[in-house]
C-alpha cells in the first residue's frame, strides 16, 4: 500500500539517490534503466523536480524497491519478492517520454527541455516516444489531440506513417507510399494533397501505436 502522504520532495529524492548509489550505478546507467534522461534524474537527486506517481511505480517494478520504504522512509528498502531489474520485457508495461516537440539532432541527442511528462503504456518496445498530435491531416486514422506513440530508426516500409518535417521544418505525419520507383508522403485527409520528399527530407521515426480518449 503506498503512503497517504509523502513526507516531502526532497525526502524522497534523497532515497531515490542513495538506493542509486547503493546499487553502484551511474547517473546514466540509473537514468537507462529507467527509460529516462541523466539531466531529469540529475534534477529529481538534486530536488528540483519531483518526479511523477508513475515514475515512482516504475523505480519501484524494476528494481524491486519497496513503496512503503520509498514513500515514506518506512519499512525495508526492498520488497519481499523484488521485481527483475533489467529493463522492462516487451509484454509489460512500458514507460515512454512524452515529447512537446522533436528537437534538432533527435534521437541521438535529446534533453529534459522537450520531455514535458513520461507516460506508461502496457505492449510496447523499449526505445519508443509519444507526442500530441496536432491537427487532422491524418484523419481519421489520426485526429486532433490524438497520443501518438512512435519508435524512431529502423526500416520503413509502403504505406507506414511516419514523422517528418515538411519544407518549413516543421513536424508533421503523413503515410509512406511507394508508386513505381517513386516515393511520397500522403495525409489520410483527402482535402490536402500528397508530395514527394526532396534532400531537406528527414524522417524522424515510424507510428506503432495510437491512443485515443474517448468520451462516455
Amino acid at each position: 500500500m503506498v503512503a497517504n502522504n509523502y513526507h516531502s520532495e526532497i525526502s524522497i529524492s534523497q532515497r531515490i539517490k542513495q538506493h542509486r548509489l547503493a546499487k553502484g550505478l551511474t547517473q546514466k546507467a540509473f537514468a537507462d534503466s529507467l527509460g529516462i534522461v541523466q539531466g531529469y534524474l540529475s534534477g529529481i537527486e538534486r530536488g528540483k523536480k519531483f518526479p511523477s506517481h508513475t515514475l515512482l511505480m516504475a523505480l519501484c517494478h524494476v528494481h524491486g524497491v519497496s513503496e512503503e520504504w520509498l514513500f515514506g522512509g518506512n519499512d525495508a528498502e526492498f520488497a519481499e519478492k523484488p521485481q527483475p531489474k533489467d529493463n522492462f520485457p516487451a509484454t509489460a508495461t512500458a514507460l515512454i517520454p512524452l515529447l512537446k516537440s522533436i528537437p534538432a539532432g533527435f534521437p541521438e541527442q535529446i534533453n529534459e527541455e522537450a520531455i514535458s511528462d513520461y507516460i506508461s503504456l502496457p505492449d510496447l518496445p523499449k526505445g519508443c516516444f509519444a507526442i500530441i498530435a496536432d491537427g487532422d491531416f491524418m484523419a481519421p486514422t489520426i485526429r486532433d489531440g490524438d497520443l501518438v506513440i512512435f519508435s524512431p530508426g529502423g526500416a520503413i516500409g509502403n504505406r507506414s506513417i511516419v514523422l517528418m518535417n515538411n519544407k518549413w521544418g516543421e513536424v508533421i505525419m503523413r503515410r509512406y507510399r511507394i508508386k513505381g520507383s517513386e516515393a511520397y508522403f500522403s495525409p489520410e485527409n483527402s482535402v490536402y494533397a500528397p508530395f514527394k520528399a526532396d534532400t531537406d527530407t528527414k524522417i524522424f521515426g515510424t507510428v506503432i501505436d495510437i491512443w485515443r480518449k474517448v468520451k462516455i
